[in-house]
């Protein structure tokens, strides 16, 4: 098992972790949380080589995606860089890379009752207001979970906060903060329920970012 302790916190700078083989020649993997090695809850960022290609698989407890880079690919079409999906429990897929990708990837990690199949491309849609001179893009809701882009302009200061329920923090760009450190992009964060910061930035950052999923036993 790797990071599967919810109670506490974990922060991992992504770009100082070595790639990892995975079953599918060309696909490497960077596991930030993983219940088993090839099953169970996961959560990794994934490289797919120009040209390779995973045999088709299930997803018994569905499978959430955001592309970071390239075109990611299965049957259903492509999705470039921007790209938010959600393959719910019982889908099957097999995804390939013609010119190669990089994607953020959660396992098994579908609220009971969550059904519902996303395909949203962040390139196109709308930025909404925020709290303070925050910009966001919702991406998902589903029974107190919340996911969505987050868009921190130079200098925001946001006020101490609560997570209930945790909150996970993938930063995109820029370089996000708080009382505890800094944290540049491709830096992951998870905190526990009831867990407590107050996040700023000094430079325009986005970060996807998660809320309201994890134990809160």
């Amino acid at each position: 098992m790797l990071n599967m302790d919810f109670k506490q916190r974990v922060v991992i700078n992504i770009n100082e972790q070595p790639w990892q083989k995975s079953p599918a020649p060309g696909v490497w993997r960077k596991p930030l949380a993983r219940e088993d090695k090839e099953s169970g809850h996961a959560t990794s960022i994934v490289r797919y080589e120009a040209g390779s290609k995973f045999a088709p698989h299930p997803h018994p407890n569905g499978e959430e995606i955001l592309v970071l880079e390239g075109v990611f690919s299965d049957e259903t079409g492509d999705y470039p860089a921007g790209s938010y999906l959600r393959n719910p429990p019982g889908s099957t897929h097999a995804p390939f890379s013609k010119e190669g990708c990089v994607i953020l990837v959660k396992l098994e990690q579908f609220s009971p009752g969550d059904s519902q199949e996303v395909k949203f491309d962040t390139n196109t849609a709308t930025w909404l207001p925020g709290q303070g001179n925050l910009q966001v893009m919702p991406l998902h809701d589903f029974q107190g979970e919340h996911t969505a882009l987050v868009k921190w302009p130079a200098g925001e200061r946001f006020q101490p906060h609560k997570h209930f329920g945790g909150e996970e923090i993938l930063v995109l760009t820029g370089t996000f903060k708080d009382e505890f450190g800094e944290y540049p992009a491709l830096s992951w964060l998870r905190s526990p329920h009831m867990s407590q910061h107050f996040p700023y930035t000094d430079e325009e950052t986005v970060i996807w970012v998660k809320v309201g999923h994890l134990p809160i036993a």
